[in-house]
C-alpha cells in the first residue's frame, strides 16, 4: 500500500489527496506509542500478546470507533505495536520528529531502517513535523538539546493527539528529554523539565483532565538491568492515571469510560445519519477559499460538518419536544379550568390525562434519546471546530509548542465535556503538525468568520439578537396582556359580580385562568429555552465581533492579526463553554409537566 507523505515545508494543499484516506464517519480511538528501543528479546512475545490483547479489548468494546495507532515507527516497542496493528487490521500513522533520511541516521543498525521502510509502506500517512529547534535551554548542552529536541517535540504532539498513550516502559523516571519517561510525565502532567516553563501546569495540576490515560506496559531494557522489583513485576500491565485513590488499577476509570462512550455515540451517530450527512451538512471550504486551506483542515471542517448536522438534528428534536410538552401543559390547564370553574364533566378529567401522556411521553422519548444533551454536545463540538478550522486557516497558533486549539476548551468545566476535546484532537491530528501562513488565509478568514454587515460571525450574532428580542418582546406583551384581563376582570368583579349571571362569572373566570395559564406556559417555554440568557451572550459575542473587527481593519501586519483572532477565538470558545454549561440546568423533565399544567 503506498502512503502520504506530508512533509513539514508544506503549508498549503488540498483535501489530502493520494491514497491518505477521506475523512469517514466513524470517529477513531487513537493510541499514540511511546516506549523503549532496547527491548529484551525473550520478552518481546509477552510484550506482543498483552498489546494484541489490549488493542482487540479496545477494538471490541467500542465497536462505532475503529482504532487508529500514531506511532513514529523507531526501533524496538514503536515497531511492535505497528506490526500487531498490521496483523490485526488497524491502521496507523507515522509521524517522524525529523526528515525522514535525517531520522533513519538515529537508527541503530541497518536491519531497523530496513524494518521502518517495510512498515512505513503500509502507514495511511506519513507526516515530517517541524523540527525547528530553539535554542538550548538553561541547563542542557546545546549538543544534546539539538539531538533531544526534536524527540520532545514529537511526545508533545504524540500526547496532544490521542486519547490513549501505550507506553511499554519500564516505569523508572528518567531525566532524559524526550525520554519514555518524560513523555509518559508530560501526558499525565503537561510537564516536561527543559519542553515547557516550570509555570505551565499550575492550572492543570488542580483540575480534571481526560488527557492524562496510559496503558502501561511494564518491560525490562537490554542496557538496563531487568526491572523485576517494586510494586509490579515485568511484563505486567496497569492503566495510569492521575486519579488520587486509584492511580494504577487493571480496569478503565469510570470517567475515562464516560468519555469514550460519549465520543462512540458521536461516530455512532454519524454512521446512522451518513447519507443524510453527506448530502446536507453545511461545509466550511468553499471553492473560493479552498486555495487557503491548509493540509488536514479538511478533516477538521468534516468533522464540523457532521457535528453541525447532527446538532441542528437534535435540535429540532429537542425544540419539538418542547413545544409538544407546553403545549399539552397549556391543554391540560385549560381543561382543569373549564371542569372546575365551566363544566365539571368526566370527559375533560380523561381528557386531562390523555395530555399528560402525550406530554409525559414526548420526554421520556426524548430523554431516552438524549435529545437535549446531544444537542447541547454536539453545537458545542461544532462552534469548536469552527475556531479550530480558522485559526488553522490563518495560521493561528500558540506561542507553546505544547498547546493546541483543544487545549483551551472547558479546561475549568465539568469533566464529562472532555469527550469534546477529543474529538477535536482527532480532528487537528494533521493540521496541528504545520504552520500555516498562506497569504490568502487570512483573508478568507476574515471574510468568513468574523464577516461584516451581511457575512459571518457579525452578521450571525447581529441577526440572532433581533429574532430572539422579538420573541422575548412576545413573551412580555403576553405578561401584559395576562395581567390586563386579570385587572379588568377583578374589577368586572368588584363593580358588576352581584348583577352577573353564574355563566358570565364562569366565563370571565375561564378567561382569566387562561390567558394567565398560557402566559405561564409560554414563559416557561422562553425559560426552557434560556431566550432571555441567549440575547445577553448573543449581544455579548456582537461587541466582541465588532471590536475585533475593528481592530483588525485597522491593522495590515499579518501577526498583529493572528493576535486578534487568537483572543477572538478565545472568547468564542469560553461563550460556548458557559452557553451549554446554562443550557444543561433547562432541560424540562417528566415532574415539571405536572407543575405546569396544574
Amino acid at each position: 500500500m503506498a502512503n502520504a507523505v506530508i512533509p513539514a515545508a508544506v503549508s498549503l494543499t488540498r483535501n489530502l489527496s493520494g491514497s491518505h484516506n477521506a475523512p469517514g464517519f466513524a470517529l477513531p480511538l487513537v493510541v499514540a506509542v511511546t516506549g523503549h528501543r532496547d527491548l529484551i528479546a525473550d520478552e518481546i512475545p509477552h510484550i506482543r500478546q498483552v498489546v494484541t490483547s489490549f488493542l482487540q479489548e479496545l477494538s471490541g468494546r467500542y465497536p462505532a470507533k475503529p482504532l487508529l495507532v500514531v506511532t513514529a515507527l523507531a526501533e524496538g516497542a514503536d515497531m511492535l505495536v505497528a506490526e500487531v496493528a498490521l496483523e490485526l487490521g488497524i491502521e496507523f500513522i507515522v509521524p517522524l520528529p525529523k526528515p525522514r533520511d535525517a531520522y533513519l541516521q538515529d537508527f541503530l543498525s541497518d536491519e531497523g531502517r530496513e524494518q521502518f521502510r517495510r512498515l512505513s509502506a503500509h502507514a495511511r500517512t506519513i507526516i515530517e513535523l517541524d523540527c525547528t529547534i530553539p535554542p538550548a535551554a538553561n541547563g542542557f548542552d546545546t549538543d544534546h538539546w539539538n539531538a533531544a529536541f526534536p524527540y520532545a517535540n514529537l511526545g508533545v504532539y504524540l500526547c496532544s493527539h490521542c486519547h490513549v498513550l501505550l507506553a511499554i516502559w519500564d516505569g523508572e523516571s528518567s531525566s532524559k528529554l524526550g525520554g519514555t519517561a518524560n513523555v509518559v510525565r508530560f501526558h499525565q502532567e503537561d510537564v516536561m523539565p527543559g519542553f515547557t516553563p516550570s509555570d505551565a501546569t499550575a492550572q492543570h495540576l488542580l483540575m480534571d483532565d481526560e488527557s492524562d490515560l496510559v496503558f502501561h506496559i511494564r518491560c525490562s531494557r537490554s542496557s538496563h538491568s531487568s526491572v523485576t522489583a517494586g510494586e509490579v513485576n515485568a511484563i505486567d500491565w496497569y492503566w495510569l492515571t492521575q486519579d488520587k485513590a486509584t492511580p494504577r488499577s487493571k480496569e478503565l476509570s469510570p470517567h475515562h469510560a464516560l468519555i469514550f462512550q460519549r465520543s462512540a455515540e458521536f461516530s455512532a451517530d454519524a454512521q446512522r445519519f451518513q447519507q443524510q450527512i453527506s448530502s446536507e451538512c453545511y461545509s466550511l471550504i468553499s471553492g473560493e477559499n479552498s486555495d487557503a486551506v491548509p493540509i488536514g483542515a479538511s478533516e477538521i471542517d468534516h468533522c464540523f460538518g457532521v457535528a453541525d448536522w447532527l446538532a441542528i438534528h437534535y435540535q429540532k428534536l429537542t425544540l419539538r419536544s418542547l413545544a409538544i410538552t407546553h403545549v399539552m401543559a397549556f391543554l391540560m390547564g385549560f381543561v382543569f379550568i373549564l371542569y372546575s370553574d365551566l363544566e365539571s364533566v368526566q370527559t375533560l378529567l380523561g381528557g386531562f390525562l390523555i395530555f399528560f401522556g402525550i406530554a409525559f411521553s414526548t420526554q421520556l422519548i426524548a430523554k431516552r434519546g438524549a435529545w437535549h444533551r446531544k444537542y447541547l454536545d454536539y453545537r458545542t463540538l461544532a462552534e469548536g471546530l469552527r475556531v479550530q478550522f480558522y485559526w488553522a486557516v490563518a495560521g493561528v497558533s500558540s506561542s507553546s509548542k505544547w498547546k493546541f486549539t483543544h487545549d483551551n476548551y472547558f479546561q475549568s468545566q465539568n469533566p464529562e465535556f472532555g469527550w469534546i476535546r477529543n474529538v477535536m484532537r482527532v480532528a487537528g491530528i494533521v493540521c496541528d503538525a504545520f504552520a500555516h501562513t498562506h497569504p490568502n488565509g487570512m483573508a478568507c478568514v476574515l471574510k468568513q468568520w468574523v464577516g461584516g454587515a451581511d457575512s459571518g460571525q457579525l452578521a450571525y450574532f447581529r441577526r440572532q439578537s433581533i429574532v430572539r428580542g422579538r420573541r422575548f418582546r412576545t413573551t412580555e406583551r403576553l405578561g401584559n396582556l395576562s395581567l390586563f384581563t386579570s385587572v379588568i376582570t377583578v374589577f368586572a368583579f368588584l363593580l358588576a359580580g352581584p348583577l352577573m349571571s353564574e355563566m358570565t362569572a364562569n366565563v370571565l373566570t375561564v378567561l382569566m385562568g387562561t390567558t394567565l395559564l398560557l402566559y405561564g406556559v409560554r414563559h416557561g417555554y422562553t425559560y426552557a429555552t434560556a431566550t432571555k440568557e441567549l440575547i445577553k451572550q448573543y449581544e455579548f459575542m456582537l461587541r466582541i465581533f465588532e471590536s475585533a473587527h475593528a481592530r483588525l481593519g485597522a491593522t495590515t501586519t499579518p501577526e498583529e492579526q493572528r493576535a486578534i483572532l487568537a483572543v477572538l477565538g478565545k472568547s468564542a470558545l469560553d461563550e460556548h463553554s458557559d452557553w451549554i454549561l446554562m443550557h444543561r440546568e433547562r432541560a424540562v423533565d417528566e415532574t415539571e409537566i405536572w407543575r405546569m399544567g396544574s
